[in-house]
């Protein structure tokens, strides 16, 4: 039966849920959709695709809120994941409520909702999952680090004051040691203070390391969000979700994007792609950043992952937050251990 929503009014986020877990809503009529829900949108996996739908949130540094501000985003991401995500993003498609009430693809009737659709990438060839399951090898970091040192060549320096540079991870520290210290999460009070010292301590120490990048115009505008998940490592790697809500988290130096990358792996149990990685880097870049830098990048970032896993229990009822505490819990041990060497 096809699926049907209330023409009269727009449907709810709950609605639209339901109809897109229908195969009958979809114009190749798959087989069966699976569901998956994120902390900003859902995606929906048929046969052959994938779509996402944004939920109609706002933060402070996002804006999903109306329908028009899910569609802008939706073409953002199509337009922003062509570079290192060649064939993948095919489309921005909109959910329709037909004449009779029944929900379809690019077809007839009022415009509830925009997707975006992707080629399904296949799920044995995913970054988290290679990792995992011990299977990444050497070879496979090389050519992955040959795909981004060009994306990273091909992108114009931002231009950006060395004070500036330093004052935003000054602030930045500031605010992951505020959410972390507060007592609800019940976190090692001793291990927060003392990370986040360290970092604060490197940074006004030797800022002549942080001075040099924004001066060799190494800031660029980078992923913004590249972790393992993010990576499906088929014959040319694919590196996909591109950040498209806030531009200014995409703005980064080369070396903290590779840095955070390497120290997600490190999370899921990869620690040897940090030297790959960077040797590939250093090799084909002439940039050699000091060990210093990147110690000081991978345990800020870790405790920017420490501070996010911590918020995802405000929107969850209390027995469902150990999850994220031991998640927050984990990055900040990872933090601790990349203080020891600053």
């Amino acid at each position: 039966m096809m699926p049907r929503a209330d023409r009269r009014e727009t449907p709810a986020l709950e609605t639209k849920v339901a109809l897109l877990k229908e195969p009958g809503t979809y114009p190749d009529k798959p087989r069966q959709v699976s569901a998956i829900e994120t902390h900003m949108s859902w995606v929906f996996l048929t046969d052959a695709y994938a779509y996402k739908l944004k939920k109609p949130v706002r933060y402070d540094y996002l804006d999903f809120s109306t329908l028009a501000a899910r569609e802008w985003n939706c073409r953002e991401e199509l337009r922003l994941n062509q570079r290192l995500a060649p064939g993948v993003y095919l489309a921005v498609v909109p959910l329709q409520i037909g004449p009779s009430g029944e929900a379809r693809f690019e077809g007839e009737g009022a415009v509830v909702e925009w997707l975006v659709k992707m080629r399904r990438l296949p799920a044995e060839r995913m970054l988290d999952h290679l990792i995992r399951t011990r299977a990444l090898q050497e070879a496979d970091v090389k050519r992955l680090a040959q795909v981004l040192v060009t994306f990273y060549r091909e992108n114009p320096p931002v231009a950006m004051g060395a004070a500036t540079y330093r004052a935003q991870y000054a602030e930045a520290i500031a605010a992951n040691r505020r959410v972390l210290s507060s007592p609800r999460y019940g976190l090692p009070a001793a291990l927060v203070t003392t990370v986040h010292e360290i970092l604060s301590k490197t940074l006004g120490c030797m800022p002549e390391i942080f001075d040099r990048r924004t001066n060799e115009g190494r800031i660029v505008e980078a992923h913004g969000d590249l972790r393992p998940e993010h990576v499906c490592l088929e014959a040319r790697p694919v590196v996909f979700d591109r950040l498209e809500f806030n531009r200014q988290f995409r703005i980064l130096d080369a070396v903290e994007e590779l840095s955070f990358f390497a120290m997600e792996c490190e999370h899921l149990g990869a620690p040897f792609v940090e030297s790959v990685l960077f040797d590939a880097y250093t090799q084909a870049t002439g940039d050699d950043p000091p060990r210093p830098l990147r110690d000081f990048y991978m345990a800020h970032r870790a405790c920017v992952r420490a501070r996010l896993s911590v918020l995802h229990t405000i929107e969850l009822d209390r027995p469902a937050w150990a999850k994220w505490l031991s998640a927050a819990s984990a990055y900040l041990r990872l933090a601790e251990s990349y203080c020891c060497r600053l």
